[in-house]
């Protein structure tokens, strides 16, 4: 990271960019606020003039939105926090793209976890790709998942999940169209995104879609099918916390 991080922010929240600009200065030594805007029209004409490190920007705006600014500008090596008020699962949005948020209101440890996960080396297409999934997320209401691959990167539907499977610090995505992917990532890192929207993860190997579950066969720790046939065993561990998520997620359906 440059010894001086060139800062802008951006939101039509007075107080915010007060609140963001005092605690910047006071807690990060190495970030320097350069300007600050309240419009998209603004926000555009900053960023091209001032070619900053970083941006907070926020979503909307009274003339329109932060991704407008993002896709008017013509300089565009930068890094970007979104600030949002979106409710919870929109902002699993941006989870799923790996993007750096805040969540309004902002919480000055969460601004430090922010700037934490920066990488100001990161590939412009990456980031491209990125930021064109948080807009389905938000606007199109159909989260995606972008998966890194040893090829580069595959974009998915998240309903599209049948069940993901670990295999060695890989995962396998099984898709009910019968197609599958190999992440470069551990199971870990997907059931920690996926768990809160119906999957459930019954084994060591095996993170499924709730939705896809067709049977649960009782027996030492049991096994469950899924649609078309996969038949996967559920732990001993994880039997009773699978029988109160699956529940759960029958009630959910009501």
């Amino acid at each position: 990271m440059p010894t001086k991080i060139r800062t802008l922010l951006l939101d039509d929240d007075q107080q915010v960019l007060l609140l963001l600009e005092n605690l910047l200065l006071k807690q990060f030594p190495t970030i320097q606020v350069i300007g600050k805007a309240k419009t998209v029209k603004e926000g555009i004409e900053l960023i091209d003039n001032l070619k900053p490190d970083l941006i907070f920007l926020d979503i909307e705006y009274p003339d329109g939105d932060g991704f407008t600014i993002l896709d008017s500008v013509t300089y565009t090596k930068f890094e970007t926090i979104f600030i949002s008020s979106h409710d919870q699962f929109a902002m699993k949005a941006f989870e799923y793209s790996a993007l750096h948020y805040l969540k309004k209101p902002i919480i000055p440890s969460e601004v430090a976890k922010a700037l934490l996960r920066l990488d100001l080396n990161d590939d412009d297409l990456l980031v491209s790709d990125k930021i064109s999934k948080i807009k389905d997320g938000l606007i199109d209401k159909e989260p995606k998942l972008i998966i890194p691959t040893i090829e580069g990167l595959d974009i998915i539907k998240i309903k599209d999940i049948k069940r993901c499977e670990a295999s060695d610090v890989y995962t396998i995505f099984h898709m009910i169209n019968g197609k599958t992917y190999m992440a470069s990532k551990s199971l870990n890192n997907y059931e920690r995104l996926l768990k809160d929207i119906h999957f459930f993860r019954i084994h060591s190997k095996h993170l499924i879609n709730m939705q896809y579950l067709v049977q649960y066969k009782k027996g030492k720790g049991g096994y469950v099918i899924l649609e078309q046939g996969d038949e996967l065993e559920v732990s001993v561990r994880k039997k009773m916390d699978f029988m109160n998520c699956l529940k759960d997620y029958a009630r959910s359906l009501k």
